[in-house]
């Protein structure tokens, strides 16, 4: 499945075939990606990226997510997809990860905002969050841009590298916002 988001810019499902992609990102970012990103101090090998991507792309029916590559002329730029799903009550999550030299381009926004159609509209889902640790301000301008509800502060919600923990703020969209 593709989705596109402008001229150059689509999301394309995860497949097994991303694997060395996503990991030779992540070693050549490791500094970059990994002051916000927890996985990133995890990933060393190959295979790391492969467990990780054979979890999503052969998860069981009822723990599948939706998660895309990034590609920006069909070249890998990072990763959106949703998480923590929860089919009964209509909500899911929204986490990405952009490589440092596409930023401030707006395409992680465009993205995200593309990602939330999908999610309301084709799978019928109500509620939307995006959970950006603070501090981390290019993340969570995408959300404040796409008129999503600032709803407080998660405290301690994830654990980073160097097993020091960080407050989260939470933002939401509703599909009838």
């Amino acid at each position: 499945m593709k989705i596109q988001v402008d001229r150059n810019i689509e999301l394309e499902q995860l497949k097994l075939s991303d694997s060395t992609d996503i990991f030779n990102t992540i070693i050549g970012q490791r500094e970059y990606l990994g002051k916000w990103l927890p996985f990133v101090e995890y990933t060393k090998k190959i295979e790391d990226t492969e467990n990780f991507v054979d979890s999503v792309v052969n998860a069981a029916e009822d723990r599948f997510e939706y998660v895309f590559t990034i590609r920006n002329q069909n070249e890998f730029i990072g990763l959106i997809g949703l998480k923590s799903t929860d089919k009964a009550n209509k909500k899911t999550e929204i986490g990405y990860w952009l490589s440092e030299k596409y930023q401030k381009q707006g395409i992680m926004t465009k993205s995200v905002s593309k990602l939330c159609d999908f999610a309301f509209n084709e799978l019928g889902l109500n509620r939307i969050q995006i959970k950006c640790a603070v501090g981390n301000d290019p993340s969570k301008n995408i959300p404040k841009r796409l008129n999503f509800k600032f709803e407080g502060i998660e405290r301690d919600g994830e654990l980073l590298t160097g097993n020091v923990f960080t407050d989260l703020e939470v933002y939401s969209k509703l599909k009838n916002d």
